[in-house]
């Protein structure tokens, strides 16, 4: 009799179930690093969001508080402080400067001046203090402080010798005292500037701060 062909109906091999097993627990295990990554760069965004979100909070803060009540910029429009300034001139302006100390002589300085309506900022150059005696003749100021009984010549080695011929300096200034927290000022081009000889002592209190230094245009860069 003949007999019936052999049929092969073993089960699968384990190590054949181990591959399947493997396979399916690899793709599972791909797929779990996948989610924790893109959770990880998710988490990553926010963080970095945050972490420029608070830079340039700060960053604004800070400028607006140093814009407020530290530094300021100015513009010059004129020729008052020819040839020390001239128009177009870009200033930075220390407006800390004499809520730590009083104007010292010499000191470049923007003042707020109200008149009637009218309000505008302006720059000139502190030539005389509290309690001091200023007169101004023919271009030559002279300056006699509280203790001493002569007048003194002021050297003022920033005007340009051309403004400062006879009858280039515009009026002359008879002897004046200046009140206690005032201060007198002009403009280095005496000839063309309307300052304390037309507005008088200015208060300590109008004084935005100091003028200390140009910088733009770069070619006009300088300390004052």
């Amino acid at each position: 009799m003949p007999r019936d062909p052999l049929i092969d109906d073993a089960w699968p091999s384990d190590s054949g179930l181990a591959a399947k097993s493997t396979t399916r627990d690899g793709a599972d295990d791909r797929n779990a690093v996948a989610r924790s990554t893109s959770t990880r760069k998710r988490g990553s965004g926010a963080r970095a969001f945050f972490d420029w979100a608070v830079v340039v909070t700060v960053a604004l803060l800070v400028a607006f508080v140093v814009r407020g009540f530290v530094l300021a910029h100015f513009v010059v429009d004129g020729q008052s402080m020819a040839s020390t300034l001239d128009t177009g001139d870009r200033v930075f302006v220390n407006k800390l400067s004499y809520r730590l100390h009083d104007p010292n002589r010499g000191d470049v300085v923007v003042l707020h001046q109200i008149s009637g309506t009218t309000e505008r900022d302006l720059i000139k150059r502190v030539v005389a203090l509290p309690g001091e005696t200023i007169e101004m003749t023919g271009c030559v100021v002279r300056i006699t402080t509280p203790d001493a009984d002569v007048s003194q010549i002021l050297e003022e080695p920033y005007l340009d010798p051309r403004d400062t011929s006879p009858g280039q300096c515009g009026s002359d200034i008879t002897a004046q005292v200046v009140p206690v927290d005032h201060v007198y000022v002009l403009g280095d081009n005496r000839g063309g500037s309307q300052d304390s000889r037309n507005l008088g002592p200015v208060s300590e209190d109008d004084l935005v701060g100091r003028a200390f230094v140009v910088f733009w245009p770069r070619d006009h860069w300088q300390w004052l």
